[in-house]
């Protein structure tokens, strides 16, 4: 039991030899402002993507569906190979690692976003509309007053899940040569590899409270939001 605890003891030291630990904060802002970039960008397109989605111009809705599939069938990893490797062959662009993940993530995220709203809208009640017109509201003003207040409840949490989603998705940037929080974590252990064995026990278990930080207020949020939607 004490070589146990030892081993854990020595474990954790890694994380306070030099700077290793605020180089691992450094890394975990660099995945968070890859996040919050494609995030923000998600949202925004995410929504205009959903309006798109549900007018009944046949041609587009068939590219719409195909755009969606592809983000959806199509693993995050080879879609970042792809606008990191490929993309800069193939066009002669010179992307960094951070816009190619920008890129990538903006578009599966905006895919996933577009069809949420997609649902939210097509969700909506015949009544809903024949009520509205009832009254004497004109399809703008349906469109305004009555159909996107109760589509951004609906979204809300299902919004932040996505978030959240592509927030531990950004790990996956380490592939591409971001210098993000993991790839500081595998530094940090391959440096201490011969000296401190066990190193990975203490970066890995650091690394995830450091997504759980990020992440379970916004699970949270979610949560709470969707009580209050069914209250």
């Amino acid at each position: 039991m004490q070589q146990f605890l030892d081993s854990i003891t020595e474990a954790f030291s890694v994380l306070f030899m030099g700077n290793n630990f605020l180089r691992l904060l450094g890394g975990l802002v660099v995945t968070i402002k890859i996040a919050a970039v494609s995030i923000i960008l998600s949202l925004f397109l995410g929504i205009i993507f959903g309006l798109v989605m549900t007018v009944k111009f046949k041609p587009l809705k068939i590219i719409c569906h195909i755009y969606l599939e592809i983000m959806r069938i199509m693993p995050q990893m080879v879609l970042l190979f792809l606008a990191y490797y490929g993309l800069t062959r193939a066009s002669g662009l010179s992307l960094t690692g951070e816009a190619a993940s920008v890129l990538v993530f903006t578009l599966w995220g905006t895919a996933e976003m577009g069809d949420l709203v997609r649902g939210a809208l097509k969700s909506m009640s015949r009544h809903q509309y024949e009520s509205a017109r009832a009254v004497g509201l004109t399809e703008k003003q349906i469109f305004i007053y009555v159909i996107m207040p109760q589509t951004v409840r609906r979204l809300v949490p299902l919004s932040m899940n996505l978030i959240t989603r592509m927030i531990k998705t950004t790990s996956l940037v380490v592939f591409v040569g971001v210098i993000e929080v993991v790839k500081i974590g595998q530094q940090i252990i391959d440096s201490n590899r011969l000296t401190v064995p066990s190193a990975s026990l203490a970066v890995y278990t650091v690394i995830f409270f450091m997504y759980f930080i990020v992440c379970w207020p916004l699970s949270i949020a979610a949560s709470c939001i969707e009580k209050n939607m069914k209250a």
